[in-house]
């Protein structure tokens, strides 16, 4: 019988807390891809993901090598930058994916938010972002 031990239950925690904020945001931009018959908009399974990881490597990050915690946020933050950095693209003089992009990161965010265990600012967060993200019907479209 394998036994998991308290560490990594409290990883294993973080992770699945993390997994459902994602996935929060992941239903809001899914539904928002579908509404708007946008192509290309990171969705469900990319948000749960990018929470995940970032939850992970914070959690045993933070809890394994305590002294590097800040340098695995940086490390965390800055994959995430280049993934968001991907989803934005610049054609005939207009920006599209800014959105997408800081969805991604404000994801993998609460994902090391989470990680750290501090669960109540990562659903906060969670929710804020949420709303905001729903503001979209206030923007002007040109």
């Amino acid at each position: 019988m394998v036994m998991i031990s308290p560490v990594e239950m409290s990883i294993i925690a973080r992770v699945l807390v993390a997994a459902f904020l994602g996935l929060m945001i992941g239903i809001q931009r899914e539904r928002r891809k579908i509404a708007d018959k946008i192509p290309g908009v990171a969705g469900l399974r990319t948000h749960t993901l990018i929470c995940i990881g970032a939850a992970l490597v914070s959690a045993a990050g933070s809890i394994l090598y305590p002294e590097n915690a800040v340098f695995l946020a940086a490390s965390i933050m800055t994959g995430i930058g280049f993934i968001g950095a991907g989803s934005v693209i610049a054609a005939q003089g207009k920006i599209k994916g800014l959105v997408n992009a800081v969805s991604i990161w404000v994801t993998g965010v609460i994902g090391l938010t989470a990680g750290l265990g501090l669960y109540f600012a990562a659903a906060s967060v969670t929710v804020l972002a949420i709303a905001i993200l729903a503001l979209k019907k206030f923007e002007k479209i040109d």
